[in-house]
């Protein structure tokens, strides 16, 4: 109750302004920039403070935390799946989905090029599960062809690894954000079906998708065996994601969990800032796709090549990208620039991104443009 206290105490003092040097910014215009480099920098608002100051909490590892497992519950049910299990982060939910799906050494998992789990979580499935990649090029709409998928799927004989699983990634982030439709998934399904695959998605933004398409979360799920989900993004919490699937999938995945490190204790803390994140900001993604088209515009204006943007990522090219970039920065508005030899950079609008803050983001980078002599960029 002390430990409680203390937090309770930090809370309003921090918001009170008692201690300025704590003094955390829940907004992109409090502070002294406008950060479109990630929807990962946004920070807790002040009632998902006070939720984790509050939560009641137990230990988790031995199933006592009422928190966590009330997150468990509320998030399968919205995803439409039996089970859930919360886990420190979406790549680790990716791994004990990978590692779940092909239990044994040399089995294989077929996925895109492009796919976040083959390009930016180190291989971890091959290089702590065993289990091996087939890689196939993703489209341009951030999908596989299935064709191509059918005829990656290997011979069941001893010359070959055996093919466990299909991953896909929605919303494709390599691929601009591009959102993957019920329509698409239901195809992937019936290929799984003929060649005995489990289907998992890589779900980071699945909540994008959905508010895209303007249809519930579980509608993107809808014959998929196991799906993993960000809260810690747009949704705004700390840390955490939730891997979901039937109940006899989501126990082993909890037992592969501790053997990686992922188990906690009094994990009710970060549990009630997830529940916060679903329950109250879940509904304001509609507007980041909104100000992510306004941004979009913008960039055109400075001559920028921007395709129309899908969800709440805003890529486009653009001469001088490094220096364009670096002087955004130094006008107020950080941002990524993710290729310098091709001008490839990227945006993202994110739950802290107000009009407001828009404004000032685009006064910044018209800043830039002039410093950074851009005319004219190359086509994406």
């Amino acid at each position: 109750e002390g430990m409680r206290q203390v937090a309770q105490g930090l809370f309003f003092a921090v918001h009170s302004q008692r201690l300025p040097t704590m003094r955390v910014d829940t907004t992109a215009g409090a502070g002294a920039f406008v950060d479109l480099r990630s929807d990962t920098v946004t920070k807790p608002c002040e009632g998902m403070r006070q939720a984790m100051a509050n939560a009641e909490v137990g230990d988790d590892v031995i199933g006592d935390d009422p928190t966590v497992k009330a997150l468990e519950a509320y998030t399968a049910d919205l995803l439409g799946k039996e089970a859930a299990v919360f886990v420190p982060s979406g790549t680790m939910a990716n791994l004990l989905a990978v590692a779940t799906h092909c239990p044994s050494r040399g089995d294989e998992v077929i996925l895109g090029h492009e796919s976040h789990i083959f390009y930016y979580e180190q291989g971890g499935a091959s290089s702590l599960m065993g289990v091996a990649f087939n890689v196939v090029q993703n489209q341009a709409d951030g999908t596989l062809n299935l064709d191509q998928v059918e005829t990656a799927i290997k011979p069941k004989d001893s010359h070959h690894a055996t093919s466990r699983l299909l991953a896909l990634e929605n919303t494709q982030n390599r691929a601009g954000g591009k959102v993957i439709t019920p329509e698409y998934m239901a195809q992937a399904r019936a290929l799984c079906d003929r060649h005995g695959l489990a289907l998992h998605v890589d779900g980071a933004r699945l909540w994008n998708a959905a508010a895209a398409l303007g249809v519930p979360p579980r509608a993107l799920l809808v014959g998929v065996d196991s799906a993993s989900v960000c809260l810690s993004k747009g949704l705004g919490a700390p840390v955490g994601s939730v891997l979901v699937g039937t109940a006899e999938f989501v126990a082993r995945a909890r037992f592969l969990r501790k053997a990686v490190g992922g188990s906690m204790r009094q994990a009710g803390v970060l549990a009630a800032a997830g529940l916060f994140a679903l329950k109250e900001n879940l509904p304001k993604l509609p507007a980041d796709a909104s100000r992510a088209g306004r941004l979009a515009a913008g960039l055109r204006a400075l001559g920028a090549d921007v395709p129309e943007p899908p969800t709440n990522l805003v890529y486009f090219k653009i001469k001088n990208a490094p220096e364009f970039v670096a002087a955004a920065a130094a006008a107020g508005g950080r941002l990524s620039c993710v290729s310098p030899a091709t001008g490839l950079c990227r945006a993202v609008v994110h739950l802290q991104i107000g009009d407001a803050d828009l404004e000032r983001a685009l006064q910044a980078l018209g800043e830039a443009a002039q410093k950074a002599g851009v005319a004219g960029a190359a086509k994406l």
